[in-house]
């Protein structure tokens, strides 16, 4: 059976990211895991997380996206302008029109609130996407 590709996509300090490749790599198997970074810094601490691969920046977003078959990371990935500016237009209509099913998961922070969601822990909202990721592969 061939591997899945999770594409995992986070910003900022890449902790999100780190998280849910430390995550994935631990419940989930026959998986390869791309890890995108926004910036360099959130690039290498999803690779301190794991991620089999890893690059940086909006081509490799763009790129990783039309191959994904699970793109996850928190939900300002699919907005231009959020984390702080670091999403760019083209970073978020790669991430909506991607073929691949999307787990995003709804942090309500930097400028993104989503009405119905209730404030929980970081570790219960990934443990709610590794869930939902399960479900997908």
């Amino acid at each position: 059976m061939k591997k899945k590709l999770i594409v995992v996509i986070d910003g900022q300090g890449g902790n999100i990211g780190k998280q849910l490749v430390k995550d994935i790599k631990d419940n989930i198997e026959n998986v390869t895991i791309r890890a995108i970074g926004t910036n360099s810094i959130a690039t290498g601490n999803m690779l301190k997380g794991g991620a089999d691969e890893a690059a940086t920046g909006e081509n490799a977003l763009i790129v990783a996206c039309r191959q994904a078959d699970v793109i996850v990371g928190p939900v300002g990935i699919a907005i231009p302008d959020s984390l702080l500016g670091e999403v760019t237009t083209k970073m978020a209509e790669a991430v909506g029109s991607s073929g691949g099913k999307k787990v995003l998961i709804p942090f309500n922070k930097c400028d993104v609130n989503i009405s119905g969601v209730k404030d929980k822990s970081t570790s219960e909202l990934i443990n709610e996407a590794l869930d939902l990721i399960r479900d997908i592969i």
